[in-house]
């Protein structure tokens, strides 16, 4: 018996044959943005001295 694919997952297995390098190029753009080593101490020290504090109302012209 045949298993039933929608257009969708057909689509996607097409475009993972026609270009197999595209999971390898994903993965590459998440660590690029998203995959960061954590902070150490010391930047989250500077960090956080760094931040200016906010007015409670941002949009007063005071």
């Amino acid at each position: 018996m045949a298993r039933y694919q929608s257009e969708f997952t057909q689509f996607l297995n097409e475009l993972k044959a026609q270009k197999p390098h595209l999971e390898a190029d994903q993965q590459a753009g998440r660590a690029l943005l998203w995959d960061k080593e954590p902070q150490t101490v010391e930047d989250q020290r500077r960090a956080k001295a760094a931040k200016l504090k906010q007015r409670a109302y941002v949009y007063s012209n005071d």
